[in-house]
């Protein structure tokens, strides 16, 4: 939401999206405008629910301002409006009260309800969009969320901490603050810092046990599998084969001068392949093409009668072990 004067503020907005932090922070923008030292009576925090009184809403949204600045009525939840109090804030938006500022924040809502367009019509920045941001660009968000508060996170760093608290933008905000408490005076925070100091809560993703293996972090590897809730051994031999011949393509166009037509050769973005030039240079072709036989020896035990852990883990030693 764009800085502005509070006698440009729209007579109201939509904050909506799964971005937690977003939204908390849009609501916190708009609160800057209320008059200071007024906030207790411009301010009317609302929590949607089937028992929301549509007559005080409207009630509350007419009330004037004390002050020169804007009264400010926010509805929490406001997807869960019952009918009647949804219909009654399209029917107040035809002629909204000057005075007063209208903030309804939603995880969801649908653009072709009536009290979206309600809303859209108030002007082009009404609707503030807070769409959560997809699982690898988290990193490069997280790394410039702590930019935002002094602190330089690295790459690995952030790969980590994403791995370890999952795309939680409140979450990752919580923890880069708790870390930047930790390590101060420093404001420099490595990987080892987050594995010392930060609980895993998410889940391992078994994209970030395959690109441990392929970066050939064996401890790194082995830990993530452990930590894994009843994997699936066959699911992940099948995705590291698939690493590997990926690798072996990589390999093969990187030894060629061609590694830029990985992607369009994988059928992949470029964000999906973006290290794998570097995994390759850590492998002899040898070694990759050797890797698929170990696959196929992996596959034959889990299927069969053998040790199945035992073949698992000795195939992601042969694949992580330099």
């Amino acid at each position: 939401m764009p800085k502005r004067s509070a006698s440009a503020l729209l007579r109201a907005y939509l904050v909506v999206g799964a971005d937690q932090l977003k939204r908390e922070t849009a609501v916190k923008h708009l609160k800057r405008y209320l008059e200071p030292g007024l906030e207790d009576f411009n301010l009317d925090e609302v929590h949607a629910g089937s028992d929301t009184d549509p007559s005080a809403l409207v009630s509350s949204l007419q009330t004037l301002p004390f002050g020169s600045g804007p009264r400010l009525v926010i509805v929490y939840e406001a997807e869960r409006l019952p009918k009647p109090a949804s219909e009654a804030i399209v029917s107040y938006l035809e002629a909204p009260n000057p005075g007063s500022v209208l903030c309804l924040v939603a995880e969801k809502m649908a653009a072709g309800t009536r009290l979206y367009k309600a809303v859209a019509r108030q002007g082009k920045s009404s609707i503030v969009s807070c769409s959560a941001l997809k699982r690898w660009e988290m990193p490069a968000y997280t790394r410039r969320l702590a930019k935002s508060m002094g602190i330089e996170l690295t790459a690995d760093a952030a790969e980590e901490l994403v791995a370890r608290v999952g795309t939680s933008t409140v979450a990752l905000d919580n923890q880069l603050k708790g870390l930047a408490e930790l390590v101060a005076p420093r404001t420099r925070i490595e990987r080892e810092d987050v594995e010392a100091n930060v609980t895993r809560i998410a889940d391992v993703s078994e994209w970030d046990f395959a690109d441990a293996c392929c970066a050939r972090d064996v401890t790194r590897a082995l830990r993530l599998y452990r930590l894994m809730r009843k994997p699936s051994q066959v699911y992940l031999t099948s995705i590291l084969t698939g690493r590997v011949r990926e690798l072996i393509c990589a390999k093969a166009l990187d030894e060629r001068g061609d590694i830029w037509s990985l992607p369009q050769e994988l059928g992949r973005k470029d964000w999906q392949v973006k290290h794998h030039a570097t995994w390759a240079r850590g492998y002899r072709m040898e070694e990759l093409t050797g890797l698929l036989g170990k696959a196929a020896e992996c596959e034959r035990a889990l299927k069969g009668a053998a040790d199945s852990e035992t073949a698992f883990v000795s195939f992601v030693l042969a694949f992580a072990r330099q």
